[in-house]
């Protein structure tokens, strides 16, 4: 009888939470699916409905493209690794008792939309902007030509400092909230058995905050990969993102660049669901 009023209560909240997965994912499947036509040349608006792979074989030969690729993902790879670091070292820090405060100016960045946290990295590290004047003010440097570039340069600098600076906070509460879960007798337990901190983090904390810190490194690394706004504020005009190309080649005037937008997309696409893959194939569950 329990196992019936089970199956019957995972029923009824499948009907429930089924209206807004079918508008989900029909959008977004939709839009997924369309790309993807338009990429290979069928597109009823241009007029386009013979099945082609020529967008795919100009980006291919573009070796601006190329470095494109390898900007995104080494500016992806990094600010995970970083924001992991930084919020795993966050999220043990504010465990310990005491620590209101500092929740809470931990948590002041999550609401800030990532093109205004672009914004202010904008006003703050560029060679004209606050921290380059408070230097310059403190005879440090002599004005903004000495001010490192940090910004619009072609390794993404900028663009990684912010996403680090933004991200860091999210993986920590992911970590924060795995470690509220862990019961401080392990470490005890650990402890009279001798085992060190650096024991005790690898045999005790970190079982128990791997499946959220995976969980937030793979958040994390989609978002840099597909994001638009920030390297368009604050990195190089070249090479840029593969996001930002999609960007421009959407938005130009000549219609005949489309299919280039939507190959590009469908690329960003692509790595997105391998690296979805890969976290089910090597996730918590594992």
């Amino acid at each position: 009888m329990a196992e019936i009023d089970r199956t019957g209560g995972t029923g009824r909240r499948a009907l429930l939470v089924a209206p807004a997965l079918l508008v989900t994912a029909g959008l977004f499947g939709g839009g997924l699916i369309l790309t993807v036509l338009q990429s290979v040349g069928v597109d009823p608006v241009l007029g386009g409905q013979e099945v082609n792979f020529a967008a795919y074989r100009t980006l291919a030969a573009d070796p601006a493209v190329r470095a494109s690729l390898l900007l995104t993902l080494g500016v992806a790879t990094l600010s995970t690794g970083l924001s992991a670091a930084l919020g795993t070292a966050l999220a043990l820090l504010l465990r310990r008792a005491g620590r209101a405060r500092l929740r809470f100016l931990a948590g002041l960045t999550l609401p800030v939309p990532h093109v205004l946290a672009a914004t202010l990295v904008l006003l703050t590290l560029s060679q004209s902007g606050l921290l380059s004047r408070v230097t310059a003010a403190l005879g440090l440097t002599r004005g903004p030509q000495d001010f490192p570039a940090l910004l619009f340069d072609p390794l993404g600098v900028g663009v990684v400092l912010e996403l680090v600076w933004k991200e860091t906070p999210f993986v920590a509460l992911l970590v924060l909230s795995a470690l509220t879960r862990l019961d401080g007798r392990l470490h005890d337990v650990a402890r009279s058995l001798g085992a060190g901190r650096a024991a005790r983090f690898r045999q005790v904390t970190w079982p128990a905050i791997r499946p959220a810190l995976l969980t937030a490194c793979v958040l994390v690394f989609a978002f840099a990969l597909g994001t638009v706004e920030v390297p368009l504020l604050l990195g190089a005009t070249s090479p840029t993102t593969l996001s930002v190309l999609a960007y421009q080649a959407f938005t130009d005037t000549d219609l005949g660049r489309r299919p280039l937008a939507m190959a590009l997309s469908t690329v960003l696409a692509a790595l997105g669901a391998l690296l979805l893959w890969a976290y089910v194939r090597t996730g918590p569950s594992r």
